[in-house]
């Protein structure tokens, strides 16, 4: 079986001085190792290329017989690292809390522990007959939530 730490080393030196970051690194039993960048941008087809050229060019297939992905984390795919969530303050974002409430708001701040999520709600003002939509600030740990992921829009 590769080594997983082998791999994620391999992966880590290529991505050095670049502004890509590794969201997830899987292997499985029949050494089927997937690999996934993301940037703040986006990832490039071109980088995929090279970073698996790169991968090779590191692992000796007379040794092991491995089977080899590069991709793109996926847009609209739930957020898996921290830098993600860095990203995408300021956007849009889907969020599905342990308890099954699903969300839609502002990703407005993020830190270690969790994430602060701008909603609109109706809130009924003091004094005031109907309920108004109003912009609510509300915070989530981590540990409350199942997924978080970009909201892709069209024009």
């Amino acid at each position: 079986m590769i080594d997983k730490n082998k791999v994620t080393e391999i992966v880590n030196e290529w991505l050095e001085g670049k502004d890509y970051f590794l969201t997830d690194l899987t292997i499985d039993k029949n050494d089927h190792i997937v690999v996934e960048i993301d940037d703040k941008e986006g990832v490039w087809i071109d980088d995929c290329v090279d970073l698996s050229k790169y991968i090779e060019s590191r692992l000796n297939r007379d040794e092991e017989d491995y089977e080899l992905e590069v991709g793109s984390a996926g847009i609209g795919q739930p957020f898996k690292v921290l830098r993600q969530y860095y990203n995408h303050v300021g956007d849009e974002v889907e969020v599905l809390t342990k308890e099954r409430k699903k969300l839609k708001g502002v990703l407005k701040a993020v830190d270690e522990t969790g994430i602060v999520l701008t909603v609109q709600k109706k809130v009924k003002a003091e004094g005031s007959k109907r309920p108004k939509l109003q912009e609510v600030d509300e915070q989530y740990t981590f540990e409350e939530l199942r997924s978080v992921c970009y909201v892709i829009k069209f024009k």
